[in-house]
């Protein structure tokens, strides 16, 4: 029996773990890239793959982002942080230049923007929503 969701027993709730892999795979080959656009506002040359959606915050906290050359997002804060990986091309975040298998922890309320010259794929765990400034 598959149970998904949760249930209410003598006032406490349970959360049941669905346990089937495949429900937690995404193939990210086989999306689309979008472009990222964020309350009504588009990022010229920035894609976005989702791979982690938070419905309780009904945002994704994970996800990829495709720069083209010469792109860029504008200066931000990240109230919870976040971290970043490298995954092609390199990027130039806060004056510091990323290349390919670079690792970014950032610290709640740290600002910076993100600019490519050349282009590149980077990985982003987001755990709060950023802040444009």
């Amino acid at each position: 029996m598959d149970f998904r969701g949760a249930f209410k027993s003598n006032n406490l709730k349970f959360n049941i773990m669905n346990t089937n892999i495949h429900d937690y795979i995404v193939k990210t080959e086989q999306k689309e890239w979008q472009p990222l656009i964020e309350k009504g506002i588009h990022y010229e040359g920035i894609f976005v793959k989702s791979l982690k959606f938070d419905p309780e915050k009904n945002r994704s906290t994970t996800i990829l982002l495709k720069f083209e050359p010469g792109a860029s997002y504008p200066y931000h804060n990240h109230p919870a942080g976040e971290e970043l990986f490298v995954m092609e091309g390199d990027a130039i975040i806060a004056g510091a230049h990323l290349g390919k298998g670079d690792y970014l922890y950032t610290p709640p309320n740290f600002k910076h923007s993100v600019k490519s010259e050349n282009g590149c794929i980077l990985f982003f765990m987001i755990p709060e929503e950023v802040e444009i400034l």
